[in-house]
């Protein structure tokens, strides 16, 4: 059992049996009153935001989290199916828990499989990925009024930001964590 001390951002904790990732934490005394605990999590199965804030007498669980490498195969009617590495295992998990992350995911990409009681709960996808750019305006010479930068499309069909030199077929490496360009490929 984890006391308030004990909860920092990054660990895993279970709340009303379901896994929750500490997002933020800000501990607080004010006087005579006893220590609180202002956190943000986020649910590892759904993908919610959730603000909570502990009393000094509070413990909670930590959550058990077991991560696995699976690679991407193909995006069905409602769900994304992957094979678990290791074991050659198939596997789903639906839209709504891969949520945005799916505008990062092509086929055959690794990816870590986070698993709560010996269940695939949802992924984590590496830091940079290379994805090919699908379709780009045209970089005018000169046209740095606005920055240098233009909107593009990704084969996954994802929108970021780019310099002006980027083209359509280019591959680029994208910050999944930061939604952003970092380099040609």
């Amino acid at each position: 059992m984890l006391t308030i001390s004990k909860i920092k951002s990054g660990k895993n904790i279970v709340l009303n049996n379901e896994p929750y990732k500490v997002l933020n934490d800000e501990h607080s005394k004010m006087g005579r009153a006893g220590a609180v605990l202002r956190t943000k999590l986020r649910n590892l199965e759904t993908g919610a935001v959730l603000d909570k804030t502990f009393q000094g007498a509070d413990k909670v669980e930590e959550a058990d989290i077991e991560k696995t490498y699976a690679q991407y195969l193909y995006k069905d009617t409602n769900s994304f199916v992957f094979m678990d590495v290791s074991s050659y295992e198939q596997f789903s998990l639906p839209i709504e828990v891969v949520g945005e992350l799916s505008d990062f995911l092509v086929e055959e990409v690794e990816v870590n499989i986070i698993n709560f009681n010996n269940k695939p709960i949802n992924i984590e996808l590496p830091v940079k990925i290379q994805l090919k750019v699908a379709e780009a305006p045209p970089g005018i010479r000169g046209d740095t009024a606005s920055g240098g930068d233009k909107l593009v499309t990704l084969e996954t069909g994802a929108k970021i930001t780019t310099p002006l030199f980027i083209n359509e077929g280019d591959s680029i490496i994208v910050n999944t964590e930061k939604k952003e360009y970092v380099s040609r490929a």
